[in-house]
C-alpha cells in the first residue's frame, strides 16, 4: 500500500469503537494523521481541522447531532474538511442530500479499503484546493479593507476598463487626483499591474453583479464596500 506524502489529517466520527479503530488503523497505514471522535459535538469541540487540509469520515447515524446535521454546521466555518459519509444505514434520499450538500462520496459499510483510500485522496485534494482559494480570498479582502471609500470607487471603475479621465468625470474630480488614487489602489492591493488588479477583482466577485446596461458603478462599489475580511475560522471552520 502506497503511503500518503501529506500532512493532511483524516478525522473519523463514528459511535462504534470497532469502526473507529479499524478506520484509524487503515488511515495511519496509508500515512495520514488521524483523529477519532465518538460524536459530532465532540468533533466540533475538539478537532484540530483548521491547521491543514483534511478529510472527515462521517457516520450518518450519531447520538445527538447526526452526520447530516454536522455537514450543515461545517458550512458556516472556514477551511472545514471535505466529507465522506460511511454508513450502515444509507438510503437514496439521504445519499442524494449528502452529495448535494458537497460530500465527496457516500459509502456503505463494509467499505472496501482501496475504494475508501481512493475517496480519501480525492477528498483531500479537493480540500487542499478549497483551502488555497479561501486563504487567497481572505487575503484579498484584507487588502480591500485598507482602501478608503474613494479608492474603492476608483478601483470599481478602473477594473471595468474606464480611463482615468472618464473616472474623474464620473466621480466629479480631476484626472490628476484619479491617478493618485489609482496608484494607491495598486499599492494597497499589492499587485504589479492593472491586469493583476482585474484578476483580483474577478476573484472578489466584483463583476458578478454587473447589469446588462453596463451601468455597473453603484453595484461594483457596493460590492467592494461589503467585502470585509471575515474571521478566518468563519469562512469554513469553527
Amino acid at each position: 500500500m502506497a503511503r500518503a506524502e501529506t500532512k493532511a489529517t483524516v478525522f473519523v466520527v463514528d459511535d462504534d469503537p470497532s469502526v473507529r479503530k479499524s478506520l484509524a488503523r487503515l488511515m495511519k497505514s496509508a500515512g495520514y494523521a488521524v483523529e477519532t471522535f465518538t460524536s459530532a459535538r465532540e468533533f466540533l469541540d475538539h478537532a484540530h481541522y483548521q491547521d491543514a487540509a483534511g478529510c472527515l469520515l462521517l457516520d450518518v447515524q450519531l447520538p445527538g447531532l447526526n452526520g447530516l446535521d454536522l455537514q450543515q454546521e461545517l458550512k458556516q466555518f472556514a477551511f472545514a474538511p471535505s466529507v465522506i459519509f460511511i454508513t450502515g444505514h444509507g438510503d437514496v434520499p439521504t445519499s442524494v442530500r449528502a452529495m448535494k450538500d458537497g460530500a465527496v462520496d457516500f459509502l456503505t459499510k463494509p467499505v472496501n479499503d482501496d475504494d475508501l483510500l481512493w475517496a480519501v485522496r480525492q477528498a483531500i485534494a479537493r480540500n487542499t484546493e478549497s483551502r488555497q482559494r479561501e486563504a487567497e480570498l481572505i487575503e484579498l479582502r484584507r487588502r480591500v479593507d485598507t482602501l478608503t471609500s474613494r479608492e474603492r470607487e476608483v478601483m470599481a471603475l478602473i477594473v471595468r476598463g474606464f480611463m482615468n479621465k472618464q473616472v474623474a468625470a464620473m466621480l466629479g474630480t480631476v484626472e490628476k487626483t484619479i491617478k493618485v488614487h489609482r496608484g494607491r489602489v495598486i499599492e494597497k492591493m499589492e499587485v504589479q499591474s492593472l491586469a493583476e488588479l482585474v484578476r483580483a477583482a474577478e476573484k472578489l466577485g466584483l463583476f458578478s453583479d454587473a447589469n446588462e446596461s453596463g451601468s455597473a458603478r453603484p453595484t461594483a462599489t457596493a460590492r467592494l464596500s461589503s467585502l470585509s475580511s471575515p474571521d478566518p475560522r468563519l469562512a469554513g471552520h469553527p
